[in-house]
């Protein structure tokens, strides 16, 4: 793990807990990256020709880091875009289960168009809240955010594999871009027909490259309505021959951006998700248990018994957050609070520094 942390320049400067608002650069990916663009410059046209190839491999790297059919890859340069293009071809008759005060990008797309909507309270019911009003109101589509940006509170995964096989014909849509990238996932065992996400978060695959992930089954219960010349690989006469996912991919791909993707999803493979997900798991029940003692948490996070995320949200005015600043510590407001969020490169030595300084300030 030590030899990947060191591949983070910034880290020798900072305490850097800000990833729920964008992962790092690494010294390996930038140097890919150089090496792109210079071969585009020196290659030019030629040589972007030569890389289409790249995006073909990037859309197969995701189906097998995230167990999805490659198919049923969709390759799009970040989560919201491609969440409007699938709720342009989600019927309006649904009635449609959304959090209060989830990321606004899950919930303005469907606000914004003629769905009838229901809310569920994020607390610590948070799963009983769900299941009380998909029986009370009879929901055919839930949407939600895997883990929550303000507080990192995160859906039990197991409770919507579940909800999935009570509700067959329910519709799962989820936002994963603060969840992929923080431990192992399989999307075909999840009990989600739609999974999305930004990468330039925990997959620190940097801006404009992303994802959506599709069942086989909820094909059938979406009407993409999205379409050009790149949907049919540049094939004036394929028009009629569109593969469903390839409908979220009307025009051209960068082959920097998703070149970019598919090098994070390689090197974080070689890392291994399995070491990554122990880790943050660690560092998630270790943080809570000090946050919680210094009584800095909101109650609704305190009192879930299921697995938190490395988000945190604490209490804390703008002193306090200029405080943290000015000790090199690179964190968000948030809400009203003060925002950490912690990955595989953080360490337990990250928050006992974190706490140090907190206990000065407050």
């Amino acid at each position: 793990m030590q030899k990947f942390v060191k591949e983070f320049p910034v880290l020798d400067q900072y305490i850097y807990t800000n990833t729920a608002a964008s992962g790092l650069f690494y010294d390996s990916l930038q140097e890919w990256r150089q090496e792109h663009d210079l071969d585009f410059l020196i290659g030019g046209i030629p040589m972007k020709k030569k890389c289409v190839g790249l995006i073909s491999e990037t859309r197969t790297a995701v189906g097998t880091f995230f167990g999805c059919k490659r198919e049923n890859v969709a390759l799009v340069p970040n989560f919201t875009l491609g969440l409007n293009l699938v709720l342009e071809g989600l019927d309006k008759r649904h009635k449609v289960l959304l959090l209060t005060n989830d990321y606004p990008s899950v919930n303005w797309p469907f606000e914004s168009r003629e769905f009838e909507i229901f809310y569920a309270e994020i607390n610590e019911h948070l799963e009983q809240n769900i299941q009380s009003q998909i029986a009370k109101q009879q929901i055919t589509v839930l949407a939600l955010s895997l883990v929550q940006w303000l507080n990192g509170i995160q859906i039990d995964l197991d409770f919507l594999k579940n909800l999935k096989n009570e509700y067959p014909e329910l519709i799962i849509i989820a936002d994963g871009t603060q969840f992929c990238g923080t431990a192992e996932f399989n999307f075909e065992n999840s009990g989600i027909d739609v999974l999305g996400a930004s990468a330039y978060k925990w997959l620190l695959a940097g801006h404009g490259n992303g994802f959506m992930l599709f069942t086989d089954a909820v094909k059938e219960k979406l009407e993409p309505k999205t379409i050009g010349l790149n949907a049919a690989n540049g094939m004036v006469n394929g028009k009629e021959s569109i593969r469903f996912a390839k409908r979220f991919e009307p025009g051209h791909l960068d082959t920097l951006s998703f070149g970019s993707l598919k090098f994070s999803l390689d090197w974080l493979s070689q890392l291994g998700m399995k070491k990554i997900g122990d880790h943050n798991k660690k560092m998630s029940i270790r943080t809570k248990k000090i946050f919680s003692e210094m009584n800095l948490l909101e109650d609704k996070v305190i009192l879930r018994n299921t697995q938190h995320s490395t988000i945190f949200n604490i209490r804390g005015n703008d002193a306090i957050y200029q405080h943290l600043a000015s000790k090199d510590v690179i964190c968000s407001q948030r809400a009203d609070g003060i925002r950490f969020s912690f990955h595989f490169y953080n360490g337990e030595n990250d928050v006992d520094r974190i706490v140090e300084i907190l206990k000065t300030a407050l």
